[in-house]
């Protein structure tokens, strides 16, 4: 499998389970491995054979903004079906999330999930 990589997504969503963070948006941050078949692409040189990284962050920057969870697990799960839905030459998303400022005195806490087409 191939992997495309999107590191270093900078988002700003409501989120968390606490009155104070649902009162105004907070920062996230998130890197993307996308598994998928690039050699099409890369016999082809053709942008519609591959997975369009401009794409695919404009849409998650949108998903992101637009969410309100209590939890970055429900977060990271829902971001990783859109972009499987959305992007039907990825086969399976490996998401890294990061909530900077969730836990004070603490740099970053946050998840890494992976998921497959077909799960």
């Amino acid at each position: 499998m191939d992997w495309i990589h999107i590191e270093g997504i900078r988002a700003q969503c409501v989120i968390g389970v606490h009155d104070w963070e649902k009162q105004s948006p907070q920062p996230i941050e998130i890197d993307l491995n996308l598994g998928c078949d690039l050699s099409a692409a890369g016999q082809s040189d053709d942008l519609t054979q591959t997975l369009d990284y401009k794409a695919i962050t404009d849409d998650v920057l949108a998903w992101a903004q637009a969410s309100r969870f209590e939890l970055i697990e429900t977060l990271a799960e829902t971001l990783c079906q859109q972009l499987l839905d959305r992007y039907p030459l990825a086969q399976s998303v490996k998401m890294k999330l990061m909530k900077p400022h969730a836990v004070p005195y603490v740099g970053n806490v946050g998840l890494s999930i992976e998921r497959h087409r077909g799960e």
